[in-house]
């Protein structure tokens, strides 16, 4: 039986926090959690807490997976929720500098962190990714365009990543959220409405079946747009 670590970037966030109770509750023998700050220095004996600075620096990225040794007889899982959200503006209303930040937290971050992960696998036993891209992502809406293709971009990486890596036991998938139900949501959504909204735990229980499954499933973009409140 082979040992199985978990990586979960961006785990201090609504989301990240929401998956991690889930991700906490099974039999994984060491998870770390990486982010900027954490809000509680509580931690389980096989957590680890790991401070990070901007990602989009390669040498930050680099430094973060030094946290962790490869094993030949380890299973790796990583869940990204890093990502940003810019939107409300028509295209040529848009500024470049906006265009260049989406780019940078959605594509730059998370390539850089699949490039460290792919280096961790190859070493390793195999593994498996799983990254944060969005609805929108295939499905074009007016004033989310530098979003939008941002996560385009973020998408075609994931399957690009799960085609190169079969060569290194590695596969690759991203779920793409329409609409996750987290305190920032809230503020601008109608209370009977909230139940529409993809819980956190909800993605953290199907990234789990992912991760559980990893060997046979890869090269996914699990569109996640309704949800029944019953």
């Amino acid at each position: 039986m082979k040992n199985k670590k978990l990586l979960v970037f961006g785990s201090n966030g609504a989301l990240g926090k929401g998956v991690t109770k889930v991700f906490s509750g099974n039999d994984f023998d060491q998870i770390y959690l990486f982010d900027f700050k954490f809000s509680s220095d509580e931690s389980a004996p096989n957590i680890k807490n790991i401070v990070i600075d901007d990602l989009s620096i390669e040498e930050n990225v680099k430094s973060a997976f030094k946290n962790i040794s490869p094993d030949k007889e380890t299973l790796y899982f990583l869940f990204s929720t890093i990502g940003g959200y810019h939107g409300g503006e028509v295209l040529w209303d848009t500024k470049v500098t906006d265009f260049d930040k989406m780019m940078n937290i959605n594509v730059k971050t998370n390539f850089l962190i699949a490039k460290y992960f792919s280096d961790l696998i190859k070493k390793s036993a195999g593994g498996s990714i799983c990254l944060t891209s969005a609805y929108v992502a295939d499905n074009p809406e007016s004033g989310k365009s530098v979003y939008g293709a941002s996560k385009a971009a973020l998408s075609h990486l994931v399957k690009s990543i799960s085609d190169e890596g079969v060569k290194i036991n590695l596969t690759a998938n991203a779920i793409a959220p329409y609409m996750i139900d987290t305190p920032a949501n809230r503020e601008w959504m109608d209370k009977k409405d909230y139940g529409k909204m993809i819980k956190p735990s909800e993605i953290g229980s199907l990234v789990l079946s992912i991760f559980n499954n990893f060997n046979f499933i890869s090269g996914n973009i699990f569109d996640l747009k309704h949800r029944f409140d019953f």
